[in-house]
């Protein structure tokens, strides 16, 4: 009896499996017939070709212009360039005015500078090389030197303190201004020649004018 009962569960399990295969049984979707006909080479141009490739599509440009914000600059004038301000303001007026475009105008009440750009200007760092060119007139450069800022693009101004470098006390301060300066100037017109940048002395502040690199040189040889 014991060796039966396998055959039986077998044939059961074959049953359960038959039944399940003919409710499960699906027929299978009628194929659609397939075109014989073949396209000839006039048909397949057309359809390769999309009205897409054959349009010209032009976008609306940007007009950068017309919305264009105007930037304004106020540059503090120190009371011993007044003077100087004074004596070389048509000289300032048309560097700034003819050549860069910039509208210029003093204002007294707040003792500054006003520069503002305008339609004519196509350079948009214009304005920032505007305001470089008085900060450097404001600083006491030269005016021959402050106009090399707005033609040449790697000029910079860098300023830092004796106390940076070494604390000096009571007379040791002025003996090292006029170590720096030299005897009529002489030592910062060899270091000014020598790394090609420009040196003003003012006090206790130093402002070297030039290139990031000449004016390393010159700061190390100072």
């Amino acid at each position: 009896m014991e060796a039966s009962k396998p055959l039986v569960e077998d044939n059961e399990a074959t049953k359960l499996e038959e039944a399940k295969d003919t409710d499960m049984h699906v027929e299978p979707l009628a194929e659609e017939p397939e075109d014989k006909e073949e396209l000839t080479a006039e048909e397949r141009a057309t359809l390769m070709e999309f009205e897409t490739l054959n349009q010209t599509i032009e976008f609306e440009k940007a007009k950068v212009g017309a919305k264009k914000k105007t930037e304004f600059r106020r540059i503090p004038v120190p009371l011993h360039r007044y003077t100087p301000l004074r004596s070389n303001w048509e000289t300032i007026l048309k560097t700034l005015v003819k050549h860069m475009g910039l509208l210029v105008r003093m204002n007294t009440k707040r003792r500054a500078v006003e520069i503002k750009t305008t339609k004519e200007v196509k350079d948009s760092g214009a304005i920032q090389k505007g305001a470089d060119f008085l900060k450097a007139f404001m600083l006491g450069f030269e005016l021959q030197d402050a106009v090399a800022i707005l033609r040449l693009e790697d000029l910079h101004i860098q300023t830092f303190e004796i106390k940076d470098v070494k604390t000096l006390k009571n007379d040791h301060l002025p003996r090292c201004i006029g170590r720096i300066c030299g005897e009529k100037g002489k030592t910062k017109n060899a270091i000014e020649n020598a790394t090609r940048t420009r040196i003003v002395v003012a006090d206790t502040r130093i402002h070297i004018l030039g290139s990031f690199s000449n004016i390393q040189y010159a700061k190390s040889a100072v």
